[in-house]
């Protein structure tokens, strides 16, 4: 019997990132001078910065600010951000399983691995930079059963793989809005994994 896999998507899944992700935006306005509307990006949290920059830099400068995001993030968004509710107990239950926790993200791997490490959480493996559909394949590769995202992009991604869909309604997205997506079960928080996980592993 293949060993179960688990993955998870990280920012408003995992971690709580919104305080971090204004707060490096909001450096990256004071060192750049360009308006960055950091409330309104954070209320949108999820797509590739790439996508939120390209609303305030015009095109032949987004890829500078980027480069200069990921500069400032270790140093002013890491501390901002916290686990969210049932994160440890989530991969816990996975752990306790003998499972793999495999975190698919559109955050770099050496940003998501600094996030995970300051919230405490160990998992197996880290794919970055990868969104919607382009998780699919991620998800493929590591086996990955069933995928836990609070976007409708990672139901996309989850149902591109061959995946369970699990939303999880702790980020920008309602529960009707995950099923509508295509989710198979949402959950209010992590909280209520470790109960779901018994039925997946039990199907």
């Amino acid at each position: 019997m293949p060993r179960l896999s688990i993955g998870f998507d990280l920012d408003m899944t995992l971690i709580d990132s919104a305080a971090a992700f204004k707060a490096v935006l909001d450096e990256l306005s004071a060192q750049t001078g360009v308006f960055i509307d950091s409330a309104a990006a954070a209320a949108r949290l999820g797509p590739p910065i790439e996508d939120e920059l390209a609303n305030w830099f015009p095109p032949a400068q987004v890829a500078d600010a980027v480069a200069q995001y990921r500069e400032i993030y270790p140093h002013q968004g890491i501390a901002h951000l916290s686990a969210l509710s049932g994160a440890h107990q989530a991969t816990d239950a996975v752990r306790g399983r003998g499972g793999r926790i495999v975190v698919i993200t559109g955050k770099i791997p050496a940003i998501a691995e600094q996030c995970l490490q300051q919230v405490g959480l160990d998992v197996d493996v880290v794919v970055g930079s990868v969104f919607g559909a382009a998780k699919g394949t991620a998800i493929r590769e590591h086996d990955v059963s069933a995928y836990v995202g609070d976007h409708p992009a990672d139901v996309l991604g989850a149902r591109a793989g061959g995946a369970v869909p699990v939303g999880v309604a702790t980020g920008a997205f309602t529960a009707d809005q995950l099923l509508d997506a295509g989710a198979a079960v949402v959950l209010a928080d992590l909280s209520a994994f470790p109960a779901w996980l018994g039925t997946h592993v039990s199907a």
